[in-house]
């Protein structure tokens, strides 16, 4: 599976590119964005490896990595990212941020339904994500997307799950 662009009201879901590494290292780095998901912000020679090893892809061949990062329409500005890891098994794990001077507009939401969405076009039948309890924006986004919280956790954090039939 590959990404490619996917267009929401808002916002364009642009496959990642190493390129992208210089405009996102300033929209990730504030470190509250870290308060859930640990970590601190990478400058951008760090970002930019990082996004080597992702567009390089999975050495598991079963498994997909697929990375956007996202393009507000009214300014062409990059303010998030929206990920996916898809197994053979029809899976996918997935997750989200977006930049702290555009939280709070829904636009996390609007990126994490157009994942869905494409990615359930694209045969994913089990979608999740995993969200510390505290975090009440991640909740509502998940929710947003269709999934739901289970009674699981992994690493502290709650497994939120869209599970389709066929």
């Amino acid at each position: 599976m590959h990404t490619e662009l996917i267009r929401t009201a808002r916002l364009d879901l642009l496959p990642l590119r190493v390129d992208h590494a210089g405009e996102m290292s300033a929209v990730l780095a504030d470190p509250a964005l870290h308060t859930f998901i640990g970590g601190t912000p990478l400058t951008v020679e760090e970002l930019r490896a990082r996004y080597e090893r992702l567009v390089t892809g999975s050495p598991d061949p079963a498994v997909s990595w697929l990375n956007w990062v996202l393009r507000r329409h009214a300014d062409e500005t990059l303010i998030g990212t929206v990920q996916a890891t898809v197994t053979g098994k029809h899976e996918a794990e997935i997750a989200w941020i977006v930049g702290t001077p555009w939280q709070g507009q829904g636009l996390a939401s609007e990126a994490a339904r157009g994942l869905v969405t494409w990615l359930v076009r694209h045969y994913v039948r089990t979608v999740t994500a995993h969200i510390h309890p505290a975090h009440t924006a991640s909740a509502a986004v998940a929710t947003a997307a269709g999934l739901l919280p289970t009674d699981e956790r992994h690493d502290g954090e709650t497994v939120w799950r869209l599970s389709l039939s066929d």
